[in-house]
């Protein structure tokens, strides 16, 4: 009995620790009103919906940081990342469904927040709403398109993501095959990583790192998100009331929420999220119908597959799992061919030697014919043979075959080369280590895929 009524003590003592810890925090969340005024919403469904976008805010990043981890130029002011986190309503399952920023959009009626002026619902790519019309254009137009109600609303930058990843001690990640983006700064060989605050940042900024482009960024930070949950929920912070507090902090010192979301809010998930595993989440991008849509005066943008977005959208509402499928083990080690945007056989290759090791060319010619390359099986020596990145020269006409091919030498630098004509040439430099498997994308329109946490993990 004293045993039981010390426990019950220490129990309630935690609690009132927990609560009294997240209530002073309360007051320092910067608060916006997503919701003001809205009419005509969809109708609530089970569980809770949370808008959580990523935005490119800067100002609070110091000027080393921003030369290292290439955080230079002025903010856009619009939304780099939107997911709608769903948990459901008996806090077991958390599904988060990616919207690509560059998503074809139409905006409802709405009063521009810059200048005053009223507009009628037009065209747009999803990211641009939110710097039109703030969090309510965007929260509007999300529900518009979704016909899912927002219950919360949550804004992150640049700073809270990097604070945040910091107090949790770096998250774990893992890739295959090298990831290198000259624009961020990325630069991972295939293994097992700790990243912390700003390379974490890298990892999930990073759009040209391989030739998906936008979805395979977002791929990156569903599996980010995931190991996230992973590390969160498996070191005890949930269970422990000041490191749930210095958590807390990071987070909410330098985000954005709706007036809602306060303490009993956190308090609710910090409780559910206690009894989750990588299992208990789930991720998907909004199916595709049609890439590369051009629309005048806003460019090229993503079209969503309308029957199955709805059947997602739906699944979100009806509070239903997004998988269908019981839950893997885990990831399938097998190595899995990168999508890229032409087939290999349609991509002309002239190979060179850039280096003095000799049968170098040799060697790269056979591995890219081996993989569907359409190579000349004459690799001949450049003039420089002192080059140590390989490098991709291409007529800029066939950036697309171009991209596809860099996308099978991991690594590789794309170099335009107007003039070049249709055959592509590969200068093989001293960083040459294999060929990566590749293959055309598939048929637009396919059912997107659901992974589950445990699933995007190291095999």
């Amino acid at each position: 009995m004293r045993a039981a009524t010390t426990l019950s003590v220490v129990v309630l003592a935690s609690a009132g620790i927990g609560h009294s810890v997240v209530t002073s925090l309360d007051a320092d969340i910067a608060r916006v009103d997503p919701f003001k005024d809205m009419k005509n919403r969809p109708r609530a469904g089970h569980g809770m919906n949370v808008l959580l976008v990523g935005t490119d805010g800067r100002d609070k990043i110091t000027e080393a940081e921003r030369r290292r981890f290439r955080l230079g130029g002025a903010p856009c002011h619009c939304t780099d990342t939107i997911m709608i986190v769903h948990i459901s309503e008996d806090r077991e399952r958390a599904s988060v469904v990616s919207l690509p920023r560059d998503s074809y959009a139409e905006t409802p009626p709405h009063t521009d927040q810059n200048s005053g002026d009223e507009h009628r619902g037009h065209p747009i790519k999803l990211n641009a709403a939110y710097a039109e019309g703030g969090p309510q254009l965007t929260v509007r137009t999300v529900e518009s398109m979704t016909r899912v109600k927002i219950d919360h609303y949550l804004e992150v930058d640049f700073t809270s993501f990097m604070k945040t990843v910091d107090v949790l001690g770096g998250v774990k990640i893992c890739t295959a095959q090298p990831l290198r983006d000259t624009y961020t700064g990325l630069d991972l060989p295939p293994g097992e990583h700790t990243l912390r605050g700003g390379a974490a940042l890298q990892y999930v900024r990073s759009r040209h790192a391989d030739a998906s482009s936008d979805l395979g960024r977002m791929k990156r930070q569903q599996r980010f998100l995931a190991s996230l949950v992973d590390q969160a929920t498996s070191s005890g912070i949930l269970l422990n009331p000041l490191k749930f507090r210095d958590v807390t902090r990071a987070v909410l010192g330098s985000v954005r929420a709706d007036r809602g979301f306060g303490t009993d809010e956190l308090l609710d998930l910090g409780r559910a999220m206690r009894t989750f595993s990588p299992a208990s989440s789930e991720f998907t991008t909004v199916p595709i119908g049609r890439m590369g849509l051009a629309v005048p005066g806003i460019g090229s943008t993503l079209k969503w597959d309308p029957v199955k977005a709805e059947r997602l959208f739906r699944s979100l509402r009806e509070d239903k799992p997004l998988a269908t499928t019981p839950p893997r083990p885990g990831p399938s080690p097998r190595e899995e061919a990168v999508p890229v945007e032409v087939a290999p056989r349609q991509i002309r290759v002239q190979v060179e030697n850039g280096t003095t090791t000799k049968g170098l060319g040799r060697r790269v010619d056979e591995a890219l014919a081996a993989t569907g390359f359409r190579t000349t099986h004459r690799p001949v020596d450049a003039p420089g043979r002192t080059l140590r990145r390989t490098v991709v020269l291409h007529d800029p006409r066939w950036d697309r075959s171009a991209r596809s091919l860099a996308a099978a030498l991991p690594g590789s630098e794309l170099r335009p080369s107007p003039g070049l004509g249709p055959v592509l040439k590969v200068l093989a430099g001293a960083d040459f280590r294999a060929v990566r498997k590749v293959r055309a994308q598939e048929p637009v329109g396919r059912e997107s895929e659901v992974v589950r946490g445990n699933e995007v993990g190291c095999a």
